[in-house]
């Protein structure tokens, strides 16, 4: 460890995280509404989504082997700067081709998250690793549960007829050209407080060759997943993801086709879920853990999702079981009976997928050596990263394709070979998680 403070450089970096997680949350209930804007079908909507991913699953290693050999401090600057310029990008499209530019140059700046996590292991012991990797994975879930809710209230008509009265005429302002003019006013804020406040963690005698051969990410999923137990797992965690991405993709043109949903509508639900899996996360998987085991709560956490995301799309049908809510104030609005089923079908897909999600990584972990962990939770972020870009492709696909409701039902029977990878778990991690 070279940096002074190291527990000060660990709060910054958390805070870099938080922040540029936040920014790119603020568009979650923005970009496919905004791509429709354009004339956009479901299925182009749904790559504009993918394209992310896509670049993020590129660049990362990129990144990494770039900070490297020129320190981590340049590289997160670098990416923080790529930010600003891509949401600055998204606010001021023209064209649908513009945004598809935008949305990739943000993918690759998002790649940085590589560069955080090797930034922490500079600052940190090997004791005290796990706790820093822990504390950015809780900056992941606090920007995805704020960055919808500051979407959704950039975007709602009130705060858009004030910008109209108060910017230069000059500044495009819609509901969705605002909420990316936030997410690049807000990441630049971050880029000046890691400009004045970041240190370098990795001295020049210590950083290597960029050009370093090493494996691509593609040939270690491949190798992870001729490995006994592990390959089971990191399948498993590739088919979550893949299957999960059908409702990340597709509930925003849902909730506009079935109940004429807007951004700021979209924003409080996906902030609802965001808090449950938040909630699950951060409170509910340890005291559960102890009681069941990891197995178990994969196992459990599966099951749920096999149904619950196939009953998504028929919410309306489900509303002819269940009463409207509200106004729940005087001049709150009254959630129609197919919204209240939604949000009843919400809450336990996403306490399962909350719970799988955990469940997965530790078992990935318990199932790699302790010199190998590092690598074995970039196996599951490689496996999310690649399913995160196929699977809104082929559920955009479905979406126009087949019906409205196929890619929820298809996500839901994909859950259904999990189990059975499941059961292929080697009996020494089960017993493991399971005592």
């Amino acid at each position: 460890m070279t940096v002074e403070n190291p527990r000060r450089a660990l709060g910054v970096v958390f805070l870099i995280v938080f922040v540029d997680l936040l920014g790119f949350g603020i568009l979650i209930p923005v970009i496919p509404l905004y791509a429709l804007s354009f004339g956009a079908t479901e299925f182009v909507g749904s790559l504009l989504i993918a394209s992310y991913s896509a670049m993020q699953f590129l660049a990362a290693p990129f990144l990494g082997r770039l900070s490297d050999a020129r320190g981590r401090r340049p590289v997160l600057l670098l990416s923080l700067t790529g930010s600003v310029l891509a949401w600055t990008l998204f606010g001021i499209a023209g064209s649908l081709a513009v945004l598809f530019a935008a949305r990739m140059l943000a993918g690759a700046m998002g790649g940085n998250i590589a560069t955080a996590q090797a930034y922490i292991a500079d600052i940190t012991s090997a004791e005290e690793r796990a706790k820093g990797l822990g504390l950015l994975g809780a900056a992941f879930g606090l920007g995805f549960v704020f960055g919808p809710a500051l979407g959704g209230f950039f975007a709602s008509e009130p705060v858009v007829a004030l910008a109209r009265d108060v910017l230069p005429a000059a500044v495009p302002v819609s509901e969705f050209s605002l909420p990316s003019f936030a997410a690049a006013l807000i990441t630049g804020t971050n880029l000046l407080l890691a400009y004045v406040v970041l240190p370098e963690s990795r001295p020049p005698d210590e950083r290597t060759d960029a050009s370093d051969s090493r494996e691509s990410r593609v040939e270690q999923l491949l190798s992870a997943l001729r490995t006994p137990g592990l390959g089971a797992l990191v399948a498993a965690f590739f088919l979550v993801s893949f299957a999960f991405s059908a409702l990340e993709s597709q509930f925003i043109f849902l909730t506009n086709d079935q109940y004429a949903y807007g951004a700021t509508e979209n924003a409080v639900i996906l902030t609802y879920v965001g808090l449950v899996l938040a909630v699950v996360q951060g409170g509910l998987v340890g005291p559960l853990t102890d009681r069941f085991g990891e197995y178990r709560l994969a196992v459990g956490g599966t099951a749920i999702q096999v149904l619950t995301l196939a009953a998504v799309p028929f919410s309306p049908v489900l509303g002819q079981f269940v009463p409207s809510v509200g106004p729940l104030v005087s001049v709150g609005p009254t959630l129609p009976a197919g919204v209240v089923a939604l949000l009843v079908v919400m809450t336990p897909l996403s306490f399962g997928n909350a719970l799988t999600n955990v469940s997965l990584n530790t078992l990935v972990s318990r199932s790699a050596d302790d010199d190998e962990q590092g690598g074995a939770f970039g196996l599951t972020q490689s496996a999310g990263s690649l399913a995160r870009t196929f699977g809104p492709a082929l559920a955009g696909g479905l979406y126009t394709g087949i019906a409205f409701w196929a890619p929820f039902v298809v996500g839901g029977l994909l859950m259904l070979p999990i189990l059975a990878l499941l059961a292929r778990v080697d009996n020494r991690v089960i017993a493991a998680t399971t005592a």
